[in-house]
């Protein structure tokens, strides 16, 4: 039977965990003087999804993400991006849009974008010829030629973003990308970031406005108070909270109340409540034996926003409690 040489079968099985595994992390701790920003954060990013960090600001969301890339060094933990536990030897192949946006005023669009691209190896001429492709495909053509200087702030911010996709990366890394981007450039932004996903890329991105990672997230992480409080995926999220119904009785049906659950809460012609635990079904049997109509019934099910808003006001409760 064929055997491995000694140590080739671990080297082996931490190279497949690398391909399935770009981003990982384990108690990675930083501090800060006397405060404790990060308080042990773990991660596990798939290959090829679209990962996202959400939390509160001040939940060490950007702390964590500068660790990962080896911006600064975590005082405890360990961490491997690309297969590799020093960040720095495989930035080439990592595209990072900081919070911090920061392009060169002077520089005309196109040149940022393929000045970008150079600092990752990109050729000069490749740069140009992919920033102009990319310009034009998010609608910005117009302002390849424009000074950055000239252009609006959502306008630079898009450019910085494309400068950090142009070098094709296997790895993109955006802190905030949403902010202060206006609704239609966050929806091309949106679009922008499934098409590198389509492309193969793995892309982790912080943010704490729950639509965007409800619509585009394979899967989270919950970070309140410098610890990760959930992870999984966005429909695990929202299944820890209960479903929601809003019923309508029939005009002139007002005895019901006594037969629906008892944080039921009256709202105009309507009752909203927690749905039991049974379901609505036997809630409607009993209705409709005891003679009351159904002019309409809808159930809600929480979104990632609700399960959000739980989590975090959990551990400010807890941090509260502590201090007192």
């Amino acid at each position: 039977m064929h055997t491995l040489p000694r140590g080739q079968h671990l080297w082996r099985f931490e190279l497949s965990l690398a391909d399935d595994r770009p981003v990982w992390a384990s108690g990675l701790v930083k501090s800060f003087g006397k405060f404790e920003a990060v308080k042990g954060v773990s991660l596990s990013v798939p290959k090829g999804a679209i990962y996202g960090v959400l939390g509160p600001n001040g939940a060490g969301k950007t702390t964590t993400l500068r660790m990962l890339l080896g911006i600064i060094d975590p005082d405890k933990g360990e961490r491997c991006i690309l297969g590799e536990s020093s960040p720095r030897n495989v930035s080439q192949r990592v595209g990072y849009l900081p919070e911090e946006r920061g392009l060169y005023p002077s520089m005309k669009a196109r040149e940022a974008i393929a000045f970008m691209g150079a600092l990752r190896g990109l050729d000069w001429a490749e740069g140009r010829r992919r920033a102009d492709a990319a310009l034009e495909a998010a609608g910005l053509g117009y302002a390849a030629h424009g000074k950055i200087r000239k252009l609006s702030k959502g306008m630079a911010q898009l450019v910085q973003l494309l400068g950090s996709l142009i070098h094709k990366p296997d790895l993109i890394v955006l802190d905030e990308p949403f902010s202060g981007l206006d609704p239609v450039n966050q929806e091309l932004l949106e679009r922008l970031i499934l098409a590198e996903r389509d492309r193969g890329a793995t892309i982790l991105f912080s943010t704490h406005v729950m639509g965007h990672a409800q619509r585009i997230c394979d899967r989270i992480s919950i970070i309140a108070g410098g610890k990760v409080r959930f992870e999984g995926t966005v429909d695990e999220a929202r299944t820890m909270l209960p479903m929601k119904a809003q019923y309508v009785p029939c005009s002139g049906d007002d005895k019901v109340g006594g037969l629906l659950p008892a944080d039921a809460e009256r709202i105009g012609n309507a009752w909203r409540f927690t749905v039991p635990e049974g379901g609505a079904e036997r809630l409607v049997t009993d209705l409709i034996r005891a003679g009351h109509g159904i002019a309409g019934l809808s159930i809600e099910r929480p979104g990632l926003h609700d399960a959000f808003v739980r989590i975090v006001s959990a551990v400010k409760a807890e941090e509260a409690e502590a201090v007192a």
